[in-house]
């Protein structure tokens, strides 16, 4: 490994694009929209600096797990952009603190005090994470709790209780995908991606009844149906994959759908909300990203 601390050139746009995972953001906007559509039923201006303020946090978090891991990525992922000698360990941290006092200036800056109290306790959950709780068993519970976190971000403070669905729908995905990702490397006992299955499963057949169960119209049903099945079109067959043949390939594999498959689920959630034409713009995303992500890894 290159030495991690002695780094003095200064890093190329795409070796930070890579630290921070860039195209894997565009999973983020969506939980704000959720939530949002959830609370209120049409977003308000304050909705772009909330979103920005989460996209800023998930980069955040993205460099501070490469600089908790580089020890490990030593051995285990070379390539990516610390071990590799390409950015410097103290960069990752610098960009790191640098971000999450981005994210929540602008989390401030779009909802005052109350946004705060969303974006605090989020921004600590990302750092206990990495620093922390990563290798625990609380990690994927942790992680979970940051998206539910995101989801509430975007809704109106007075009622943040209606986009409470929303949030746990997104928690559970994001559980998911956590618990996938301790096997990336060196594979999964079949049980782990049967089990994410089910509950990916689960969490499609939730969201596609939500409207249903809020007494929405019939385009409201139909937009989240239809957002549930892509989320099961694409997640789901990664997963099923992964559980023929629980290799560590097919496990990445499943992570990095996982992660960009939260855009259909976020679409469902959104159009089970009422926002049909904003869910289709989730929806028309999906597949940007997942190009993108083809140049740059979201895992």
């Amino acid at each position: 490994m290159h030495g991690t601390n002695d780094f003095r050139s200064p890093p190329r746009l795409a070796d930070l694009a890579q630290l921070i995972r860039m195209p894997a953001a565009l999973s983020v906007p969506g939980d704000v929209l959720a939530g949002a559509v959830a609370s209120s039923g049409t977003p308000r201006p304050r909705i772009v600096a909330t979103m920005a303020s989460s996209v800023a946090l998930y980069w955040a978090g993205m460099a501070l797990n490469d600089y908790a891991d580089a020890a490990v990525d030593a051995v285990e992922r070379p390539q990516r952009p610390i071990p590799s000698g390409r950015v410097a360990r103290r960069t990752a941290l610098a960009t790191a603190c640098g971000l999450t006092a981005a994210g929540l200036g602008l989390a401030a800056l779009g909802g005052g005090r109350r946004a705060l109290g969303v974006a605090l306790p989020l921004t600590g959950l990302v750092w206990a994470y990495d620093l922390r709780l990563k290798a625990t068993s609380a990690g994927p519970a942790a992680m979970a709790g940051a998206r539910a976190l995101n989801v509430l971000a975007g809704a109106d403070p007075g009622r943040r209780a209606a986009a409470l669905p929303a949030a746990l729908l997104v928690g559970a995905h994001t559980y998911t995908v956590t618990a996938l990702s301790r096997h990336e490397v060196s594979g999964a006992p079949r049980t782990v991606p049967v089990a994410t299955l089910a509950g990916s499963a689960a969490t499609a057949v939730a969201a596609a009844a939500l409207p249903t169960w809020r007494r929405r119209g019939r385009a409201a049903r139909i937009g989240a149906a239809a957002g549930a099945l892509g989320y099961l079109a694409t997640y789901g067959t990664a997963q099923a994959r992964a559980a023929r043949e629980p290799s560590a390939e097919n496990v990445r594999g499943a992570v990095g759908t996982g992660i960009l498959s939260l855009m259909p689920l976020q679409a469902s959630l959104t159009a089970g909300g009422g926002g049909a034409a904003l869910a289709g713009i989730l929806a028309v995303a999906h597949p940007l990203a997942r190009r993108l992500a083809r140049k740059v890894s979201p895992t």
